[in-house]
């Protein structure tokens, strides 16, 4: 699971496996002198997105989902992602394929796409992941609106069982998110994994609005939003959309945002598929994780205040990207006495230094 409109990874699990305005998800100015349009105009800032099928943003029998796919130079492996779209046994929906400046062949795949549901966007220039997938919430016309990153697929009832829980629930629970199941990952990826979600997640509300953004800040949860997150599309725009300041955590992120409007549900099943193609350096985790953190400042202050060490689990997340890539001298400017004395954070520790040892023998993490 990658940033599909980018080179960086985005799996933001706090576990080794640039500043710029956020877009608005409406369309309109940013503060950097220009807005998206989503008619194929140029929108002044060298950006222009072109369409294909019905004329975007209408809410006129709008479908039950929009499903907004970015990618970027991935035309082998989309149509993985596109396929499992399509086959959802919610039949009601729009797939918005949004090009984020392809050099290959990804226009040609979609348009060969025999699918009147389908719809290709693109971007003139690559603009990353966040501007992506504000450009496909302002094209789309459903309901709701589902995240699915183009190296990666869902399980056919995937929409369906969200929409269930959904449906079942009252007006103050705007979206859902479900498990993951992964692909891709080394062993030791998969030992770290497990262990991460044994002895740091598992006993994490897993849903609700308030505790689920304290859990997820606090990386007590991981959820995957970028290809788990259904979520109603005014709860979205009334957001502003994805940070485009952000090339990770952007989907941490918008959560936030989202849970500081209403409630998330969660479906525990692993009813999407990620496919591990690469991490980003650690050195995009720290500016990333700085501006993140910034972001939410008011709800960082306020756990750190009742004890909740949030700005320390974050940096010894740092420290693990670090010792993962076998860079420990670095490492060390992000720990602290009171970090190290901590009997989980010694066993994570233990083996992120196992795992950099191997890089610098020359394996693989």
């Amino acid at each position: 699971m990658t940033d599909d409109s980018s080179a960086s990874m985005t799996d933001e699990s706090g576990v080794s496996t640039g500043d710029g305005s956020a877009m608005s998800a409406t369309g309109e100015s940013t503060g950097d002198g220009s807005a998206m349009s989503a008619t194929g105009e140029s929108t002044g800032d060298g950006s222009v997105i072109s369409t294909t099928g019905e004329s975007p943003g209408s809410t006129t029998d709008g479908p039950r989902v929009s499903v907004i796919i970015p990618t970027y130079n991935r035309d082998e492996i989309l149509p993985r992602a596109v396929d499992s779209a399509l086959a959802q046994t919610v039949a009601d929906i729009e797939v918005l394929v949004v090009d984020d400046g392809s050099s290959d062949g990804t226009q040609a795949v979609v348009e060969a796409i025999e699918d009147s549901r389908v719809r290709y966007l693109a971007h003139d220039t690559n603009r990353g992941v966040s501007a992506a997938r504000n450009t496909g919430i302002t094209a789309a016309s459903g309901e709701y609106v589902a995240f699915l990153d183009s190296d990666d697929e869902w399980l056919p009832r995937k929409l369906d069982r969200q929409l269930s829980v959904l449906d079942s629930r009252d007006e103050r629970w705007v979206g859902a998110y479900c498990d993951i199941a992964s692909t891709g990952l080394s062993m030791a990826g998969r030992v770290a994994a497990a262990v991460s979600e044994t002895l740091f997640r598992s006993s994490a509300p897993r849903e609700g609005g308030r505790e689920l953004a304290e859990a997820l800040l606090s990386m007590q949860v991981f959820m995957g939003p970028g290809s788990t997150l259904l979520v109603d599309r005014d709860v979205v725009t009334s957001t502003g959309g994805f940070d485009e300041g952000l090339s990770i955590y952007e989907d941490w992120d918008l959560v936030l945002r989202v849970l500081s409007v209403g409630n998330l549900a969660y479906v525990g099943e692993p009813l999407a598929v990620t496919h591990f193609t690469g991490d980003a350096p650690a050195e995009a985790y720290v500016e990333n994780d700085r501006r993140y953190l910034e972001r939410n400042a008011g709800l960082v202050d306020d756990l750190e205040r009742r004890g909740i060490p949030v700005r320390q689990v974050h940096r010894m997340g740092l420290v693990g990207h670090f010792l993962s890539e076998g860079r420990f001298a670095d490492a060390a400017a992000f720990l602290d006495a009171s970090m190290i004395l901590r009997p989980k954070n010694a066993a994570r520790l233990a083996f992120w230094s196992v795992l950099g040892l191997r890089v610098l023998a020359g394996g693989t993490r």
